[in-house]
């Protein structure tokens, strides 16, 4: 007989892992008026299951009155999580966050920050991007004074460098946690083997190694949480911040009658996305999903969301916004995937049919 809970079905040994994973997690949640924290990883801090992102928004799809409207809704609510990154809007999020936090009366223990080092925002010479020493901390360097801020709570190596050897950002990373420059760092869409390298290469010197991974990770996109990283939540206790909870608004059932002008699937200048997140499989997926959510009495952002936060290895949904109204409602999803029975989790199953396979041994 398998296991249950939360809607999570454990039918076999090769799902063991996913089970205790599950009795652990509910060990790391607390609960605070109506937000959800959950442990991050090993590590000791609590963040809020739901979390406030910037891509394409602070300094580009909204104003920066809009901007502040948002992280106060959010932290309101009981968001402690601010993402961002040293690219988005070429740099320009970094400063709208920063005077956002200036002006508040926040106590800087409250909430934690984020940002994210690899693409750059200078003219693109070769040493103004990737994960060398060098870039790594000229880049937290300026992020800190973009966001007005002594120290950045996690900062994330942003994507994986080849050029550059793992030990050498291993090293940069560790050293700026010993300058007090970071608390944590992690990694952003890496590989379960580049990961476990850095572990590796951290044990081998005695260093702090990353805490947690910020992965692609909804209905849609699902190999790396599912199935390549299982080893390393089990034997590293990686926490993750998942992004694009939505697939980029898909899953919010806005593009079920076209691409309206002003989404972002609309944006010429994003025409890639476009390309790789719609298709007529998917959106026809979508009303199946969107008829099950209505009978749920749910809105279909919120099953989407309730659906990512049902996994016990998401510590963090990342949510976007450009509306106030729709950062409220994403909101008020906290809590509701305890709605998902092992029968609503089946029926999604059965619509969605791309659960990975796991290997046999």
């Amino acid at each position: 007989m398998g296991k249950e809970g939360n809607g999570l079905i454990f039918n076999d040994i090769k799902n063991e892992p996913l089970a205790m994973a599950f009795i652990e997690e509910q060990k790391n949640t607390v609960t605070l008026h109506s937000m959800e924290y959950r442990r991050l990883g090993n590590s000791g801090l609590q963040i809020s299951a739901l979390s406030l992102g910037t891509w394409l928004t602070f300094g580009g799809h909204v104003d920066d009155i809009t901007a502040d409207k948002l992280m106060s809704i959010s932290y309101d609510a009981g968001v402690n999580f601010f993402d961002n990154a040293e690219s988005y809007q070429g740099g320009k999020s970094e400063i709208v966050m920063g005077a956002i936090l200036k002006q508040k009366t926040w106590n800087r223990s409250s909430y934690m920050v984020s940002s994210k080092i690899f693409w750059g925002n200078e003219d693109g010479s070769p040493n103004q991007k990737g994960l060398s020493r060098k870039h790594i901390f000229e880049a937290t360097q300026k992020s800190l004074r973009s966001l007005q801020l002594d120290y950045i709570d996690i900062m994330y190596c942003h994507r994986p460098d080849k050029n550059v050897p793992i030990e050498e950002t291993v090293w940069a990373m560790h050293n700026l946690i010993v300058q007090g420059k970071i608390l944590y760092w992690g990694t952003c869409e890496w590989s379960a083997s580049e990961i476990m390298e850095a572990h590796l290469i951290s044990e081998k010197h005695h260093l702090i190694g990353p805490i947690v991974e910020q992965p692609h990770y909804n209905m849609f996109v699902r190999q790396k949480m599912e199935n390549e990283y299982l080893h390393l939540f089990k034997h590293k206790g990686l926490g993750t911040t998942i992004w694009s909870p939505l697939a980029s608004g898909l899953l919010s059932g806005k593009y079920s009658h076209g691409v309206p002008s002003d989404t972002r699937l609309g944006d010429e200048n994003l025409a890639w996305l476009k390309d790789s997140t719609l298709s007529e499989e998917r959106l026809q997926k979508v009303t199946l999903l969107q008829n099950l959510a209505q009978e749920l009495n749910l809105s279909l952002p919120a099953l989407a969301l309730s659906w990512c936060l049902n996994n016990p290895h998401v510590s963090s949904v990342i949510l976007g916004a450009t509306k106030t109204s729709q950062l409220e409602e994403n909101l008020t999803s906290i809590g509701k995937y305890k709605l998902l029975t092992s029968e609503v989790v089946m029926q999604i199953e059965n619509i969605l049919q791309n659960k990975p396979v796991l290997p046999a041994f």
